[in-house]
């Protein structure tokens, strides 16, 4: 009786098969080798292959189904899953594709695979088209109903479910407090203060222009850190003078020569439920981003407070994004929004764009609690840089 033969041996023969052009037996000496043994994922992946030159789907895609037990986030795996669903089960090869390309690795594609990807991410984005009308019909009568705000969350609700955003959480470096509202922008509606602010952009920006021509005024890099402290977020622009500010209260001071050439951008100030921890809060300012400059991503330091941008001078295509949503700034259009979600910001112009900055308690803690965070934060001698 003749002995079987090793699953290495077959897999050699099967190698020699295909090479003789004789594709049938090749898969044939694979099944067999499998047969015996369990040779791993990519064993399987030349099967499938071999059965899809034959014209083999559905045999095919039980070999890949074969593999991806064995490592289920593969791209060649999954690509293949989703061509060979192309054929066999049209209605499916969308969504497919959209797993696979979830999986797609940084770098050029393999051979022979640009072609393929693109016509699968035709179908993918076929099918999340598809998919968002449907979901947009389903929820036409809530958002009639919604106010502004809830009918923002169904939208974002829809586009998560699509992963067409990320979902983004508040991840600062240094003071996370638990069960705060995580929003990148949050509903202007929280904060009544902001209408008299937005209202007062003209004496702001007038104050603000008159602080930044008088030689008394101290204008100074936003970033000033040492070399040798952990900021790698911030080296690109660290004492860079492509990003400045005039500074109003910095670290929970006045500062003087700033804060009189501003009196009544000080008082509204004062309206505002601002942190009082020595070393750390409250900040204010005026932030100056030259033309042709990127603030890069990065994460502030703590989630108990939120910002406020209050636009001055605006050229036209400086943007900002926070999480998964970008704005474009707009005069006297202020943005309240949560800096330990990441954030960047663009200046694309030929002019500088002047924002104001001041930070403020986030609006669900209660007075216990901001007494909590006050005493933490100062007993560390105040870490919080500021915005």
């Amino acid at each position: 009786m003749t002995a079987a033969a090793a699953p290495t041996d077959l897999l050699a023969n099967a190698d020699a098969a295909v090479a003789r052009g004789n594709l049938t037996e090749a898969a044939g000496l694979l099944d067999q080798a499998l047969s015996a043994e369990d040779l791993g994922p990519d064993v399987w992946l030349r099967l499938a292959g071999l059965r899809r030159a034959l014209r083999q789907p559905r045999k095919a895609l039980d070999a890949v189904h074969r593999a991806l037990a064995q490592m289920p986030f593969d791209f060649i795996a999954l690509s293949l899953r989703a061509g060979l669903l192309e054929k066999l089960e049209p209605a499916w090869a969308g969504e497919a594709w959209a797993e696979a390309l979830a999986q797609r690795p940084e770098g050029d594609l393999p051979h022979g695979m640009a072609e393929i990807v693109s016509r699968g991410t035709q179908l993918r984005d076929a099918w999340l088209a598809a998919r968002d009308a449907a979901y947009a019909h389903a929820t036409a009568d809530a958002e009639e109903q919604a106010g502004n705000d809830q009918a923002w969350k169904i939208a974002r609700f829809r586009s998560n479910v699509l992963r067409k955003t990320r979902i983004w959480h508040s991840e600062p470096t240094h003071y996370h407090y638990p069960g705060l509202t995580e929003r990148e922008f949050h509903p202007r509606e929280r904060f009544p203060w902001l209408a008299e602010i937005e209202a007062a952009t003209a004496v702001i920006r007038s104050e603000m222009q008159a602080a930044i021509a008088s030689s008394r005024a101290e204008l100074v890099p936003y970033i000033e850190y040492s070399e040798h402290e952990a900021m790698e977020q911030w080296r690109p622009l660290n004492r860079n003078p492509d990003w400045t500010a005039v500074h109003l209260i910095r670290k929970g001071e006045i500062v003087s020569a700033n804060a009189a050439l501003c009196p009544q951008t000080m008082a509204l100030l004062s309206k505002i439920d601002q942190p009082q921890i020595p070393g750390a809060s409250p900040n204010a300012m005026f932030s100056l981003l030259a033309p042709q400059t990127a603030i890069p991503p990065h994460v502030g330091v703590n989630n108990t407070r939120l910002l406020c941008h209050l636009p001055l001078i605006v050229p036209e295509g400086c943007w900002f994004r926070v999480g998964g949503e970008t704005r474009y700034w707009r005069e006297g259009e202020g943005l309240v929004f949560d800096d330990t979600v990441e954030h960047e910001a663009m200046n694309p112009a030929d002019q500088l764009r002047v924002v104001m900055i001041f930070d403020f308690w986030h609006p669900d803690l209660s007075p216990p609690e901001k007494q909590a965070v006050a005493a933490v934060v100062a007993a560390d001698g105040g870490q919080d840089e500021g915005p």
